[in-house]
């Protein structure tokens, strides 16, 4: 790759490193140079760019970005669209990441092009959380790289979600003559509350005598009600593997595995199983909702993740969670987890069609009516899918029939677009975070368009207006994030969002898209016609 100030002369199919003024604006960094833009720099002024261009054995960023990603994440996550050469990976479960250190470590050695950044192992994630990253540095991989980070992942991912399951928890607490009501309250309050944050349910609860007999047979109780797992919360802490409640987990058939854990608080808790079920002795520092080693068993548990003795004896690098004099305190401040945007879709379908004679959105486009086609593309890339009719309200209605979609009726439809422009955003969901705003006349535009558009969106980086581009032309649909709702809103007469571009021009960033389907919509019979030849 050739990286630097090039001459205008060398520049053409070059990837601008640097944003550059011209007459007519800007053209960005990330721009890939075409005749066309070299001709107007040139007549602007400008004589050379700080630009890239890539050698025959560079593999273009978004490529080998997608490539690496498209391998590194398996069960329980999903891959989003490349876009300036970072591919994101998300949770699709409510669950456990499970890392691969040391292959994500090989492939972060090969070279500084490539790199991939996860969550901490074993990481509680939320579903859409981000729980990986591939982002190639420059402008491209070389061609070696990507193919030895490839052979490095092969066919066995280095990111997981392993999914906490729907389990029937049971639980067993004893007493001593000493011990308070409140205490065992405490205890099953705590335990209650851990189960449900991990998906399951404390189906059963023992509460007996601290006595190897009375504990053998409440844990024999629990195993034939088919709870998985058993939890014992003891009236007093397990100091050996002859304590009542090592004792009580052996005499029941079952088999302690480890007692003691390298973790600080949590050193005195007991792991074992009763066949294929895990018998936890619970240390005392988990009646406080603060986290302790035990929480960390717990969550492999309840996300079917096995748990082996050595398991636990490694778990000492990062196993002192006790607050210390020197850190500030409260924590803070933390960052919060990044997710995936929740995206709705706005189909406009209300028009008038005025000059086709007939509504054009009803009409026949290789077998299926426009509006069914554009909205079964909008559905496959976004959460929701909102579609706002005005004329022929029923019809629209019946084309869409079977399609799990949400109709909103705009009675001010003649008033002009910006009615259903805001029929279509009061209709979201509070927790929408960005609207693609679609055209139903464009039954070409498919969902990996809108895959794209969702890919460039970072409203951190003032990219929060995503618009598709085909050979310097913007298109449709047009991604908001949900900071410009109500600007939406506000408008008023027969205007489009584009509108607010030149005001939101910081905020705008185009998306390259690979062909015409972006710009053809059916705004005249013969624009239908050139729809229907495809």
């Amino acid at each position: 790759m050739i990286f630097g100030e090039l001459p205008l002369g060398d520049a053409e199919g070059a990837i601008l490193a640097h944003s550059v003024k011209h007459d007519g604006g800007m053209f960005k960094k990330g721009r890939t140079l075409t005749a066309d833009d070299i001709a107007l720099l040139r007549g602007s002024g400008v004589g050379s760019v700080f630009a890239a261009k890539l050698g025959a054995h560079d593999v273009p960023e978004d490529e080998a970005a997608a490539a690496v990603a498209k391998l590194v994440g398996a069960e329980g996550t999903s891959a989003q669209a490349p876009f300036t050469g970072r591919a994101n990976l998300h949770a699709a479960a409510h669950g456990l990441a499970l890392v691969d250190v040391d292959r994500v470590r090989q492939l972060n050695r090969l070279h500084e092009s490539l790199t991939l950044a996860t969550v901490q192992p074993f990481a509680i994630v939320e579903e859409r959380e981000m729980v990986a990253t591939v982002k190639v540095i420059p402008f491209a991989v070389p061609r070696e790289v990507l193919e030895k980070a490839l052979a490095i992942i092969g066919t066995e991912p280095l990111v997981r979600v392993a999914a906490f399951r729907d389990k029937r928890a049971g639980l067993v607490i004893t007493h001593l003559p000493q011990t308070k009501p409140t205490i065992v309250a405490k205890s099953e309050e705590a335990m209650r509350e851990r189960i449900s944050a991990l998906g399951g349910t404390l189906a059963s609860v023992r509460v007996v005598e601290h006595d190897i007999a009375q504990v053998t047979a409440a844990i024999t109780d629990m195993n034939a009600l088919g709870c998985d797992p058993i939890l014992v919360f003891g009236a007093s802490a397990i100091t050996d593997r002859g304590d009542v409640i090592p004792m009580a987990v052996t005499r029941a058939g079952g088999k302690v595995l480890h007692l003691g854990m390298p973790v600080d608080p949590g050193n005195l808790m007991m792991f074992g199983a009763l066949g294929d079920v895990p018998v936890i002795g619970v240390p005392s520092c988990a009646r406080s909702p603060k986290l302790n080693g035990f929480d960390w068993v717990l969550a492999r548990v309840m996300a079917n993740v096995k748990v082996s003795a050595e398991d636990i004896m490694d778990m000492g690098a990062g196993g002192l969670l006790a607050e210390i004099p020197t850190r500030p305190a409260p924590r803070d401040g933390k960052p919060k987890p990044q997710r995936a945007p929740r995206v709705a879709a706005i189909v406009l379908a209300a028009g008038q069609s005025s000059r086709m004679g007939s509504n054009k959105l009803l009409a026949d486009v290789r077998g299926q009516p426009m509006i069914r086609r554009t909205v079964a593309a909008m559905r496959q890339a976004a959460d929701l899918t909102i579609v706002v009719t005005g004329r022929d309200a029923e019809g629209i209605a019946s084309a869409l029939d079977g399609l799990p979609v949400r109709l909103v009726h705009n009675a001010q439809f003649a008033e002009g677009l910006s009615t259903s422009l805001r029929a279509g955003i009061e209709a979201l969901p509070p927790d929408t975070d960005v609207a693609v705003i679609a055209l139903g006349d464009m039954p070409l535009v498919g969902p990996e368009v809108v895959r794209r558009l969702i890919a460039a969106y970072g409203p951190s980086e003032h990219r929060s207006i995503c618009v598709p581009v085909f050979k310097g032309e913007r298109g449709n649909p047009v991604l908001w994030g949900r900071q410009h709702f109500a600007a939406l809103k506000g408008m008023s007469g027969d205007r489009g969002a584009r509108v607010l571009f030149d005001q939101l021009g910081d905020e705008i960033v185009d998306v390259e898209m690979p062909d015409e389907a972006v710009l053809l919509d059916a705004d005249t019979p013969e624009a239908l016609e050139k729809l229907r030849r495809g």
